[in-house]
């Protein structure tokens, strides 16, 4: 299939944004009925590996080959991966949908000083700062509708801000990846990003102590076996995994590191929808009014330029950044506009550069 840079950075978008957020509520009712967070996620990463080496012995694609010249610098970003995977998945175990959103939407901010400190670009300029602060004001006013923050304080957010904090570190660096490492097949970043964390997923499962409970669960307490409804999620779950990383590199090479993590934060929108319609946890009305500022925060942010360079018409934000998860992002409130600008933005990014 041969797509122009604009076509493929408009499907890159949306087969990313589509699996972040359809794989942020099938791990949220996968977690309800198998409350093992690292070994669902090392579930997933082994199902996602089998998959592609599979299709690699059909002759159906072509995989890069393991060299380590390119599993160190993998090697920290699968630290940020397992890292940010496992508090994301410690995160939907003790809030809500909404919450881990608020918290991942607050990741352009990290970002941005990210790319001013590090990575070469200008600071945000006013209309930027001023989209960073609608941001937090949304998250503020989330918060203060929030039942887990009023009965637990603080507690019920230790995850999702160390999730936010760790989503940052790995989205900066996932771009510099893209642009250091020669790896000459889409499936080569899924294949070092998935085979690389499966032994830091397992160790995490072993800290949890996961073992123990999970052999409890099927083989001590009858009552208390996994229930026969959970396979289904677990396995589209693995399978929605396994798109997410491809389409998760394939947007990542094509808009900025800022840009991915905001059209994650953007996707968010489809997440809500979804999440209102099918669960009963989802937050008060005020509170997803409240996540619809932070969205408008990330509409009005603009992708600083790098330094030397004129500024550039650019929409910027990650995602993600819930990366991030996109997509529960998949459309955004302000579907239109999105559709009209964010495509254009990276494409004229590209045929400057």
């Amino acid at each position: 299939m041969n797509l122009t840079p604009q076509q493929e950075i408009i499907v890159s978008i949306i087969s990313y944004s589509f699996c972040s957020g359809t794989l942020v509520l099938l791990n949220k009712l996968t977690l309800h009925h198998i409350p093992f967070p690292s070994l669902v996620v090392a579930f997933q990463l082994t199902a996602c590996i089998i998959i592609i080496y599979g299709t690699q012995f059909l002759g159906k694609i072509e995989v890069d080959p393991m060299k380590w010249e390119y599993i160190k610098p993998y090697l920290l970003y699968t630290f940020f991966f397992s890292t940010g995977v496992y508090c994301n998945m410690r995160s939907l175990n003790i809030a809500n949908v909404e919450t881990v959103i608020v918290f991942r939407a607050l990741s352009p901010i990290v970002v941005a000083f990210l790319d001013a400190l590090f990575l070469g670009r200008e600071w945000p300029s006013k209309r930027s700062w001023t989209g960073l602060c609608l941001l937090v004001v949304g998250a503020y006013g989330y918060a203060s509708y929030d039942e887990k923050f009023q009965t637990q304080g603080y507690n019920a957010y230790f995850w999702p801000a160390l999730y936010m904090v760790v989503i940052s570190l790995e989205m900066a660096y996932g771009k510099q990846i893209v642009k250091s490492v020669p790896l000459k097949t889409r499936s080569g970043p899924v294949v070092y990003t998935n085979l690389l964390s499966l032994l830091p997923m397992l160790m995490l499962a072993t800290v949890g102590n996961e073992y123990s409970r999970f052999y409890e669960s099927l083989w001590v307490h009858s009552e208390y076996r996994i229930p026969p409804a959970s396979i289904p999620f677990l396995i589209v779950g693995s399978l929605v995994g396994t798109g997410i990383g491809y389409s998760g590199w394939w947007c990542r090479t094509v808009v900025s590191a800022t840009s991915f993590t905001l059209i994650g934060v953007m996707n968010k929108c489809l997440t809500i929808l979804l999440n209102t319609m099918i669960w009963d946890q989802h937050a008060k009305p005020g509170g997803i009014a409240s996540l619809f500022i932070c969205i408008v925060g990330g509409i009005v942010y603009r992708q600083a330029p790098m330094r030397g360079e004129k500024p550039r018409l650019t929409v910027d934000a990650e995602d993600d950044a819930f990366k991030s998860d996109v997509s529960v992002e998949a459309h955004d409130p302000e579907t239109a506009e999105l559709l009209e600008k964010m495509p254009r933005t990276p494409g004229q990014a590209k045929r400057r550069g």
